[in-house]
């Protein structure tokens, strides 16, 4: 089976021009979802799922999947929204109905810091993929998507919506991801980056009264050791001295959250695998990463292997240079507007199963 390959080096001068994100008018909304079992078997009776939306209802719909400890409303940063929602762009606001929810535990949706802390059921990819399903279908009423795109948690959460419901869309567009087991230094990272707040004294087995300092920690040392890129890093940061600016600018930052979930969002990703799955996918697929991913190497080759299995599938792997930012790379829109675009446009329009 073949794969077609997409190589980018798009550097940031040459970008298309940026719409700012107030030009696209959001709606935001909560559903609740009924009784909601968990893939442990635990319940919870009522599920909040927050959720914003740009566009018209009655257009074709994409729902768009934010990446870890990010909300849906990422997808208006004028880095996304500004590149691909205007008019005549990839995902021209004035033809689509995007939906962007919060995830499980996070944002405004249900989560552990509401009152259950450490007591919340243990989430996974799995769960928060069936509660988009929900949300999209008994919620919204909606019942084919255009597309499904996602970045990072969010294309990983793309790969199962193509294995779990494969007729649902027409196009899926994972990005920064790929459909292979959690493992490696990805999931390494993400166990030292739990574990340190759990070893931390003030974290209280979860019942601390205020948050516990390893979170800011944590976060700055997981976010320089798994994003930005080599040469991404040393284009802001090539002397001592701006090196230490950086570490002074990332531990002044707000926290990232709650401690609780901050833990919850992290080990959601523990038994991530869509590997043996992969044939049920139907939908042509782009998926777009970045060479200097370090959270998702090339060189480990294990996506060659993984879209051997997927006939309809292109890869648009962005060249590294001094404007990517590893795995942060694919943040920046301007870096795949033009080839994504290609590929919605390509796409053949399905039917609601």
């Amino acid at each position: 089976m073949s794969v077609h390959r997409f190589f980018a080096l798009l550097p940031l001068a040459i970008a298309c021009s940026m719409a700012s994100a107030a030009d696209f008018p959001s709606a935001q909304g909560d559903w609740i979802a009924p009784s909601f079992t968990f893939h442990t078997g635990e319940k919870l009776p009522d599920l909040k799922m927050h959720y914003v939306t740009v566009g018209d209802p009655k257009n074709p719909a994409v729902l768009y999947l934010h990446g870890t400890n990010r909300p849906g409303s990422d997808v208006l940063n004028k880095d996304f929204a500004g590149a691909l929602f205007g008019p005549g762009q990839a995902l021209d606001a004035s033809k689509y109905y995007i939906i962007a929810p919060d995830g499980i535990g996070i944002g405004q949706s249900s989560k552990p810091s509401d009152g259950l802390r450490m007591k919340f059921p243990a989430y996974n990819y799995t769960d928060m993929v069936n509660a988009q399903y929900r949300l999209i279908t008994e919620g919204l009423g909606i019942k084919h998507l255009r597309l499904v795109i996602g970045n990072s948690m969010g294309g990983m959460q793309t790969w199962l919506w193509g294995t779990d419901y494969p007729t649902m869309m027409d196009g899926l567009v994972p990005m920064a991801s790929q459909p292979t087991e959690m493992a490696s230094r990805n999931w390494i990272m993400r166990r030292l980056l739990v574990e340190s707040i759990k070893q931390d004294p003030a974290w209280d087995n979860g019942n601390y009264t205020t948050q516990p300092p390893s979170l800011r920690l944590a976060n700055a040392l997981f976010s320089v050791g798994t994003s930005g890129g080599n040469l991404g890093w040393y284009s802001v940061a090539p002397t001592h001295a701006l090196a230490d600016k950086q570490v002074e600018e990332k531990l002044a930052l707000p926290l990232p959250g709650d401690a609780n979930d901050f833990i919850y969002q992290w080990q959601s990703s523990a038994d991530y695998n869509p590997a043996p799955h992969l044939d049920k996918i139907r939908a042509p697929l782009l998926l777009i990463n970045s060479a200097d991913d370090e959270r998702n190497p090339p060189e480990t080759r294990t996506l060659e292997v993984a879209l051997k299995q997927l006939p309809k599938a292109r890869l648009l792997l962005i060249q590294e240079s001094k404007d990517t930012r590893g795995h942060g790379t694919t943040s920046y829109a301007k870096f795949y507007a033009a080839p994504l675009h290609e590929f919605i446009q390509s796409l053949p329009r399905g039917k609601a199963p």
